[in-house]
């Protein structure tokens, strides 16, 4: 049943097009989700793909499927680490270390923690633009609000839309994640 999420919502992901996605899940049984995922992680491991669990209630779970080294790549960006110390996350933290952050951060709050964006690939300027606007104000939306690079940012929309597509059509084809999902 994963399978079909990370098809769905992560095809991006799993093509290398995108540091990450998210996604949440409904599951019966915490040992059942939790047996997935590490399933799920020791396969696509070989490919440069790791999947967390950011969050859990309610027999739903927030699902964190992301590449590890783009992931660092992105959070390595002086900027970047800059804009995080705000949120509490420590220059010289392990990826390990941040992710224990952001699940902390998730833990202790209602909402988002707004730096999600970061961990998704999103500019920065789209980041900072939405918190500064409270999500409002923004030049176009996708899979996140811009507030910077139109242009940039609706090329990259209709690129994830496309690999989505067609993901989910090699899928119903009989592809497997696996099979579908890119080594780096």
């Amino acid at each position: 049943m994963l399978e079909q999420f990370l098809i769905e919502h992560c095809s991006p992901t799993l093509a290398s097009l995108k540091t990450a996605n998210l996604f949440c899940y409904s599951y019966q049984k915490e040992d059942s989700l939790k047996e997935q995922v590490k399933l799920w992680n020791c396969q696509l491991a070989e490919k440069g793909v790791s999947v967390v669990i950011l969050k859990e209630r309610a027999e739903k779970a927030l699902i964190y499927v992301y590449r590890p080294n783009k992931l660092q790549e992105d959070l390595d960006r002086r900027d970047t680490a800059d804009f995080l110390t705000q949120y509490g996350y420590e220059a010289g933290f392990s990826l390990e270390q941040v992710l224990l952050h952001l699940q902390e951060r998730f833990k202790n709050s209602d909402c988002f923690p707004h730096e999600i964006g970061l961990f998704l690939g999103y500019p920065l300027g789209d980041v900072v633009g939405f918190i500064e606007n409270d999500g409002r104000n923004s030049k176009c939306s996708g899979c996140w609000k811009v507030y910077c690079n139109e242009c940039e940012a609706i090329r990259k929309f209709r690129k994830f839309k496309k690999c989505q597509t067609v993901y989910k059509k090699l899928f119903q084809q009989g592809r497997s994640v696996l099979q579908l999902t890119v080594a780096v």
